[in-house]
């Protein structure tokens, strides 16, 4: 592969400036240093990155979902999307220069890291070092890894924010009897709707970094991605929105389903699994090779109803903030 620019981690001030190799001695927990060869690469162009990284993440889309979809929320919605600050992205090369991890990280929010080897996860803690970084999410071993390096040069500590799992639809098998009423796609008549339930969303689940509720949900109504589930008409003649479900935008034929909230009140009545499984077999329907979603481990209610709806486990993630104020000394 071609080499490019490489960027500086760093603030506003330190971007575009260019730099030579930085090597640096990382071990992993068990002292291991990465093979001789490997290094990390930094660019703050999606477009640079993708170049270089695509292939990797393609390779598995269900594992780089989440970095897949962050990526084409920035190529498409502007590099401001998730934050003021600007966003790096980056990629770890073998000796023969072949892609074998990445990342991509938007700050306020975790910085999103492939599956890579524990000395190669210390190696980009060391490059990171002096950064405001609030946490990292991964592949248990990798994000484990990377916290331990964190808190080795920063004194960070850090604690699992949410234990995740990864699941992929099989044969989908809808609620029967499915509650009554309908599914139908949000449309811009429903904003103020969905930019309360997005709130309550967020809030209910502890995700303290959220988009702004306007600005997410217009993205979300640009392509279709939101969907509510609506009761029977009420003597007005007018439906009443029900649950919502919201799904990420296709990208390396790979749809994830998110959020999927009903609110307190109207719980236990199947409405968020019928929902669920419409946007899902709507995802299907328009082509998408794999359905993906995450739930959170603490939730037993939430990951049985998608098994039910035929979901099936690929992998554990982690979610682990860093406290005691997050940057590296």
């Amino acid at each position: 592969m071609d080499s490019y620019a490489e960027q500086q981690p760093g603030g506003a001030e330190q971007q575009g400036d260019e730099r030579g190799d930085k090597q640096r001695e990382a071990r992993g927990p068990g002292g291991e240093l990465p093979p001789e060869g490997e290094q990390w690469h930094f660019t703050g162009d999606p477009d640079v990155f993708l170049g270089r990284a695509g292939e990797f993440l393609t390779a598995e889309p269900a594992l780089h979902t989440v970095l897949l979809s962050v990526l084409d929320t920035l190529r498409t919605a502007g590099l401001d999307a998730y934050g003021q600050r600007a966003p790096l992205f980056g990629d770890r090369t073998d000796a023969a220069g072949d892609v074998i991890g990445a990342f991509v990280w938007t700050p306020p929010h975790p910085l999103q890291l492939s599956a890579v080897s524990a000395a190669a996860a210390a190696e980009l803690a060391g490059h990171l070092e002096g950064e405001e970084l609030d946490g990292v999410s991964g592949v248990f071993a990798t994000a484990e890894a990377f916290a331990g390096a964190w808190y080795e040069q920063s004194g960070c500590g850090s604690e699992l924010q949410f234990h995740q799992r990864l699941y992929r639809l099989g044969v989908l098998s809808p609620p029967v009897p499915a509650p009554p009423g309908r599914a139908r796609i949000a449309t811009r008549a429903d904003r103020g709707l969905l930019m309360r339930w997005y709130t309550e969303f967020v809030q209910g689940a502890g995700h303290g970094d959220s988009a702004d509720p306007g600005e997410w949900v217009d993205r979300r109504l640009a392509y279709g991605g939101l969907t509510l589930w609506e009761g029977e008409p009420d003597a007005s003649g007018v439906p009443e929105p029900l649950a919502m479900a919201g799904r990420t935008r296709e990208t390396a034929g790979q749809v994830r389903i998110a959020p999927v909230y009903t609110p307190r009140e109207l719980r236990g009545r199947g409405y968020a699994g019928a929902v669920t499984a419409e946007v899902s077999r709507m995802a299907r329907a328009t082509g998408a090779d794999e359905v993906l979603l995450f739930t959170d481990l603490a939730n037993p209610t939430s990951n049985s109803l998608y098994q039910r709806l035929g979901y099936r486990p690929v992998r554990d993630f982690a979610v682990i903030a860093f406290t005691g104020g997050g940057q590296g000394t």
